[in-house]
């Protein structure tokens, strides 16, 4: 459906800001919040707006079809808390502004698996957004791949930065990356989409892979050879915290909060995203090369 007016929050973030130019593309009319209207520069018709201030969003859901929920808050150590109440102020505005359908973009990973506290935030976040009743559509991801994400920026600076490694034994776990790009295509695809109204839908890339061989695939796309990785038993996830702060830029309580995820296998146990938003999904390989094109450009 096009034609909408759409909010999207977190419109300067890493996937927001890729995602406001394709709805417009699409025919949709974009609400970009930020709490700096006045210094956003990208498309969009500014709005200010905190959903850590449930004050200020009366203005910014005002006359909104579909809002779209892409704020979380990894880099504070109590985000558990913070984006509880986030999502259910930005819920509870929504829904006495009347807008029709809320998208979120949540975590993959099992129910049945002892989630770390940021796949749970993830869940609980769902469920409180559509407390105040407006219909949420939620698409679980894993690590999105692309220039300027935190789990891209991790990868490629410890590539980049190390000879050789020696890696935890968590990193033997499965997960399904995707690249921005596809990400940005399932969230423009359901916004409006009745067939997507109140559904929860996995995505993923097209390849099941470890950590480990993630970093192997990164590695002959930067550098054109093997790299020598070596696993060990004894690196627990917050040592490997403190290992990824000393190598790389990445916020040392951000990169904690990850890390602490990667114990958990998060692949799409679930197709039906493809016959609601159709489309072959990039590879890892060809999400790579996107995100070191992307990286080379001023």
């Amino acid at each position: 459906m096009t034609g909408l007016t759409v909010l999207v929050t977190g419109a300067t973030g890493f996937v927001g800001s890729r995602l406001v130019p394709a709805l417009q593309e699409a025919g949709h009319h974009v609400k970009a919040m930020t709490r700096r209207p006045d210094a956003y520069t990208g498309p969009g018709e500014a709005v200010g707006g905190d959903v850590h201030d449930p004050g200020s969003l009366a203005e910014a859901v005002a006359d909104v079809d579909v809002a779209v929920y892409l704020v979380h808050s990894l880099g504070d150590p109590d985000f558990e808390r913070r984006d509880a109440a986030a999502a259910r102020g930005f819920g509870a505005a929504a829904a006495a502004a009347g807008v029709r359908q809320i998208v979120y973009l949540g975590g993959l990973g099992s129910d049945d698996d002892r989630l770390s506290a940021h796949l749970r935030s993830r869940r609980q976040v769902e469920h409180l957004l559509g407390e105040s009743g407006v219909p949420v559509t939620v698409l679980r991801a894993a690590i999105v791949v692309g220039a300027g994400g935190v789990s891209w920026e991790i990868t490629r600076q410890l590539v980049k930065n190390l000879p050789a490694m020696v890696v935890p034994k968590w990193t033997g776990t499965l997960t399904q990356p995707i690249a921005l790009d596809d990400v940005v295509r399932y969230l423009a695809g359901v916004v409006g989409n009745d067939a997507a109204m109140g559904r929860t839908f996995d995505v993923g890339g097209a390849d099941r892979l470890t950590y480990l061989a993630m970093l192997q695939q990164a590695a002959e796309a930067m550098n054109g050879r093997h790299l020598p990785i070596f696993q060990v038993p004894v690196l627990t996830p917050r040592l490997s915290s403190y290992w990824i702060s000393l190598v790389t830029s990445v916020d040392p309580t951000t990169g904690r909060n990850l890390i602490d995820s990667m114990s958990n296998e998060v692949v799409q146990r679930d197709l039906a995203i493809r016959e609601v938003v159709p489309g072959r999904p990039l590879t890892y390989r060809e999400a790579v090369a996107r995100a070191l094109e992307d990286d080379r450009r001023p």
